[in-house]
């Protein structure tokens, strides 16, 4: 049976244009229960709109987010629109209302202070105005409030990228499609462009929460510490073209061995190798076939590495593997960044460090 299409939806920035709309609508007389945009890649998007009214600072719109079948955090979530006409200015003012962050730290797309609002949904809403006005100098203020945005503002890396006060209102053209793998991937990027403005030129490649933690512990800045989630890869990749000089990969055993037996993007559908590369490692420093056995009929890392403790191999076997990610990595990027490798467990504790790992740290002054 082929597999049903997936649904598209449309972004917080397409949901804050029907909301101008709607408001243009409003103020004319005109019915504005549902609105016809044309997104920025030509595709037409039909937005129904839940309320409009009047208030004291203008006409404000609320639009209900549909992110389609994308798994996206703001389904559902009220994009709040407030359209305020100015004869005093010629262009458009974006500010944000509740909910809606504040950027505050260099190396993203906006400047410094200006509403997280990004440039594609800015344009969608300009060819609103100009649409419904017939001038591309007209003047108003446009506030956008995502009242729900400030819990779901935790849930992502924009208090790591420093948008504060909530989420960023995104989205490229206006229509959202199923996320891909490469959007993805392309929204981690940003953590690199933060750290390089904050003047940062080595980073902690940290593919989850428990690295993060560690990471902080031990008194890495956290503007350096950057999640990778499984794309080791393109992210090294990534730090490598923008000049980065040095990068300490710090995860869980799980991911370490797999980066150590050249697998760079770590999730268990592409490539997992996990418990092979820890027997293979253990067998190398010297564990016996009965403990091989062990390991390969384990259900986890950690579970291996209870066979690998009893037997008094931990820090051989850890430091092994810590520094065959270092020429693993290294070696991937043609030698073009530096690259350590700090291996943990659960709990935290440090299992493996290579000698790149400790020089970087010790450069830096972290407490290894």
């Amino acid at each position: 049976m082929a597999k049903a299409e997936l649904r598209s939806g449309y972004t917080t920035g397409a949901c804050a244009a029907a909301g101008v709309k709607a408001a243009f609508l409003f103020r004319a007389g005109e019915d504005w229960h549902e609105v016809e945009l044309m997104a920025l890649d030509g595709t037409p998007l039909t937005i129904p709109v839940k309320a409009v009214e009047e208030t004291p600072d203008g006409i404000r719109a609320e639009v209900v987010k549909f992110s389609g079948d994308d798994p996206d955090i703001t389904n559902g979530a009220s994009v709040f629109t407030t359209l305020t006409l100015r004869n005093d200015i010629s262009c458009i003012e974006f500010r944000a209302g509740e909910g809606v962050g504040t950027v505050t730290k260099r190396g993203m797309s906006l400047p410094v202070g200006e509403p997280s609002i990004n440039k594609g949904p800015r344009e969608l809403i300009r060819r609103v105005v100009e649409e419904m006005t017939g001038s591309a100098d007209f003047g108003a203020v446009v506030t956008i409030s995502i009242p729900a945005g400030v819990e779901l503002a935790k849930k992502t890396l924009n208090p790591v990228l420093g948008i504060e006060g909530g989420i960023s209102v995104i989205g490229t053209t206006g229509v959202l499609r199923p996320m891909s793998e490469e959007a993805f991937k392309d929204s981690l990027v940003p953590q690199i462009d933060v750290a390089l403005a904050a003047g940062l030129d080595t980073l902690v490649f940290v593919p989850g929460k428990i690295g993060e933690r560690i990471a902080l512990a031990i008194g890495v800045p956290q503007e350096a510490a950057v999640e990778t989630s499984n794309f080791i890869g393109f992210m090294l990749d990534s730090a490598a073209e923008r000049g980065v000089k040095n990068v300490v990969i710090l995860g869980h055993t799980g991911k370490l061995v797999k980066i150590a037996a050249g697998v760079f993007h770590t999730h268990n559908r592409v490539a997992d190798a996990r418990l092979e590369t820890l027997a293979a490692y253990a067998a190398a420093e010297g564990l016996s076939t009965e403990g091989v056995r062990t390991i390969l009929t384990s259900n986890t890392t950690e579970d291996a590495m209870e066979c690998i403790a009893a037997a008094g191999l931990v820090d051989a076997v850890c430091a092994a593997i810590a520094e065959r990610v270092h020429v693993r990595a290294e070696r991937y990027l043609f030698g073009k960044v530096r690259v350590g490798a700090i291996m943990v467990n659960f709990a935290g504790d440090i299992l493996g460090v290579d000698a790149a790992a400790r020089a970087i740290a010790r450069e830096h002054g972290w407490r290894l």
